[in-house]
């Protein structure tokens, strides 16, 4: 399966509580839904539905599987939130049990065993294997070279510090751009795959 993620993520490479101001208050984060003011169903809102089109499973961090999972249940009738619940879905969590699996399909791939989980999952066969949020987690797979595809939508505003995507393990690591989309507010939709090493 190919790992894929897509994140909204600012100029200054935030991404860090995009959806509402109590998603993620950590560090005293207060800019709580800051990608709103340029979301526009086709080309930001196209990004995702495409992304999970093609996904096969979907692969979360704990924290951001738990708003999803209170989220999306309730919106059940609309075809994205009705792909999302029936999908099956993996949450990497040291914390949670298998009984607090409320969302349906759901399975636990425990913290202490998530890189070996993970790498299973990759070498399945099957399609994406698409990663939303979970900025820790997705720090993890980019320096473990697990990230095949990496779909940044990057919004027109500066946000000062909060949680990035990014490894700060000092190692290179060179990306093909492969595709660049540009919404009518400013937001580029950028997908990158990683290059091999010479």
């Amino acid at each position: 399966m190919r790992i894929v993620v897509t994140e909204f993520m600012s100029l200054d490479g935030v991404v860090q509580a995009p959806g509402g101001p109590e998603e993620d208050t950590d560090g005293g984060f207060t800019h709580g839904g800051w990608s709103h003011p340029f979301f526009d169903p086709e080309v930001v809102g196209g990004a995702f539905a495409d992304a999970l089109e093609k996904a096969e499973a979907l692969l979360f961090g704990r924290r951001t599987w738990q708003a999803m999972a209170a989220a999306w249940p309730e919106r059940a009738g609309d075809p994205f939130a009705d792909r999302m619940n029936a999908i099956p879905k993996h949450v990497v969590s040291q914390t949670l049990g298998e009984d607090e699996l409320t969302w349906s399909n759901t399975t636990l791939v425990p913290g202490d065993k998530a890189i070996a989980g993970i790498r299973e999952l990759h070498e399945r066969e099957g399609g994406d294997l698409v990663v939303m949020g979970s900025p820790t987690l997705v720090r993890t797979l980019l320096r473990e070279g697990l990230v095949d595809e990496l779909r940044l939508i990057v919004m027109p505003v500066l946000l000062g510090g909060g949680k990035t995507i990014f490894p700060d393990d000092a190692a290179r690591r060179t990306l093909e751009l492969v595709s660049a989309v540009t919404s009518p507010a400013g937001v580029q939709v950028c997908t990158y795959r990683p290059v091999a090493e010479g």
